[in-house]
């Protein structure tokens, strides 16, 4: 398996949802994730509500720079999405470590299978271990929107 990148230094890890800053992680998503455009606050919040979150924070202001939420049933799978660094944070190397402290907050659970979904980013994923689908052809999708 891959390493874990480390965290920045100034930075830390949380999967405690109490601190997560539900209304800049809206405004993100909403405004900037080309996913997410135009989710409804409400709807993020009950996103929220119903996940595995996880947020970086600055250790000096307490500000978070950036989060990732996981849908699963922590015995058989995992759906990894909304990940999301602040602009004033890429480049630093936090979203790699991000997604590696989910990975090995989720290793525990004897998962069969983390999936995720992404445009332009599976170079960072594919580092931490992700890989294409080795048979798309059997999966399937349910759009409701």
């Amino acid at each position: 398996m891959t390493d874990t990148p480390a965290l920045p230094e100034g930075y830390e890890i949380s999967a405690d949802r109490a601190r997560i800053d539900a209304g800049r992680v809206h405004h993100w998503l909403s405004t900037d994730a080309y996913w997410a455009l135009g989710r409804p606050r409400a709807r993020q919040d009950r996103a929220i509500e119903g996940s595995l979150n996880f947020g970086v924070y600055d250790t000096v202001s307490g500000e978070q720079v950036a989060y990732a939420r996981i849908v699963t049933d922590r015995a058989t799978f995992a759906w990894l999405c909304d990940v999301y660094v602040d602009p004033s944070a890429r480049g630093k190397g936090i979203g790699t470590a991000l997604v590696a402290a989910v990975r090995e907050h989720l290793r525990p659970c004897g998962l069969r299978r983390v999936l995720l979904a992404t445009h332009d980013a599976h170079g960072v994923y594919e580092k931490l271990g992700f890989r294409a689908l080795e048979r798309p052809d059997q999966w399937m999708a349910l759009l409701l929107e």
